[in-house]
């Protein structure tokens, strides 16, 4: 995935760290790859397009997705582009469909997970039945959810290419601003969609990107599950079982601590508020497009034509967002730590998979990459656990969770660094409040009537 955010390029890196524009030959249609969903939109104009024999362009392909790009009305994200962009890409990667029996492991090992868990947290299970997916079914299973995440930033982006040109610019584009903004939405959707695709090959559940997908459910992606226990030299049922013991961590979490879901949301929101948009640079490329040449657009599109340089605002959100990420995987690897004690040999070596795959940018870290440019680091995760584990030691584990009951109560990122200023009671001058003053009427040698 990118390492900004959908559609952008940033100010604040050098061009040698930005995204390279995959070639020829890179894969998918028109040599598209999963950062170059233009590919896949303009690339059937010509040689290598969707088609016969020789790449020949498929017309009746190639006016359905014209079709699907300037009919769509739906929002600022394409999503039945998104949709098939991700299907597409699960299927060219190979999907394999869930048998009766990955059904009956993973249900053994969620049942199993949350009679472990009740003697972890203070959080009950929350009684969803669980989920078996295969990787269409993960991309079809959590769509709803991805709008929440995804949405804020498109809207902002929209509402930049709608507002930010003079109305003398706009006036003389005319259609070709509308065109800009149809284009828009599709590669909004085509991106998000190859990049929903790419995550379900790389999932093991619905919460691997530290929000829950899956409205309440916990799910494994069998396929997914056994290549992530590949070469550990861990017995599957193992593997299956520790996955599914921080998946059922993470629903308890969202279910018990309401507030978390819209928290999170509300940083993406606030981040893509805060985008700043370079209105000379628009108007510039906007000049430059030769209304005559359907290339041209891509081309600007492509060469960025948005220059996002990373305001205070925008920072401040991205370190609370990391923090309040960093807050809950740290929680979810302290309870499944207490929850496989003496019980699973194999959970440390599990563990320390888990903390590997976070630190080489696992999905949760790609994911957040490609949406608001935000990179998890391994130290903040780490520091996360061992917060909550010195909090759980010194209150119990019935006080680590109390302290997910209202967002004033969370941790700051000072409090990590340092867990024991975290947990050393405030000190109150109280003396004044036994002094409490007498009636006037005693005061001034009256009684009372």
């Amino acid at each position: 995935m990118n390492d900004v955010p959908f559609g952008f390029n940033s100010e604040d890196d050098p061009d040698d760290n930005r995204p390279e524009k995959p070639g020829p030959g890179s894969g998918g249609a028109g040599g598209s790859g999963p950062n170059d969903p233009f590919g896949g939109l303009f690339g059937m104009f010509g040689a290598g397009g969707p088609g016969g024999p020789g790449g020949s362009p498929d017309l009746g392909a190639m006016f359905q997705q014209l079709g699907q790009m300037f009919s769509w009305s739906g929002g600022p994200v394409n999503w039945d582009l998104a949709n098939q962009a991700a299907r597409e890409v699960v299927s060219a990667s190979g999907d394999r469909s869930v048998s009766g029996t990955d059904r009956r492991e993973v249900d053994d090992a969620f049942r199993l997970a949350d009679t472990w868990l009740d003697d972890a947290t203070s959080f009950p299970s929350t009684g969803g039945s669980p989920r078996t997916w295969s990787r269409a079914e993960w991309v079809e299973g959590t769509q709803a959810a991805w709008k929440d995440l995804v949405e804020p930033l498109a809207a902002r982006v929209s509402e930049a290419m709608s507002k930010s040109l003079p109305p003398e610019v706009a006036q003389a584009a005319g259609p070709l601003v509308g065109m800009m903004q149809q284009v828009g939405v599709s590669m909004w959707g085509a991106q998000v969609g190859q990049s929903i695709g790419k995550l379900a090959a790389e999932v093991v559940g619905s919460a691997d990107i530290g929000v829950p997908l899956a409205a309440g459910h916990p799910a494994l992606l069998p396929a997914n599950v056994r290549a992530f226990g590949e070469g550990l030299g861990v017995e599957p049922r193992d593997v299956t079982l520790y996955l599914a013991l921080r998946e059922a961590a993470y629903v308890r979490l969202y279910s018990h601590a309401p507030w978390l879901r819209a928290h999170v949301i509300a940083l993406v929101e606030e981040y893509a508020r805060n985008v700043s948009v370079d209105t000379s640079a628009i108007e510039e490329k906007m000049r430059e497009i030769d209304p005559q040449r359907p290339e041209a657009i891509q081309e600007a599109l492509e060469g960025g034509l948005f220059d996002v340089p990373t305001t205070p605002e925008q920072q401040a959100a991205l370190d609370r967002l990391e923090l309040a990420l960093a807050l809950v995987e740290g929680w979810v690897d302290d309870v499944v730590t207490q929850a496989t004690a003496d019980r699973l040999p194999s959970a440390a070596a599990l563990r320390e998979t888990v903390r590997r795959r976070r630190a080489s940018g696992g999905p949760a870290e790609q994911t957040f990459a490609t949406l608001v440019g935000l990179q998890l680091r391994p130290r903040k995760l780490r520091e996360a656990a061992a917060f909550w584990a010195e909090v759980r030691e010194a209150r119990s584990a019935d006080g680590r969770d109390a302290v997910w009951a209202h967002p004033d109560l969370m941790p700051s990122a000072d409090d990590l660094a340092d867990p024991a200023a975290f947990l050393t009671p405030v000190d109150f001058d109280m003396s004044g409040l036994d002094d409490t003053p007498a009636p006037p009427e005693e005061e001034n040698g009256g009684s009372p009537s």
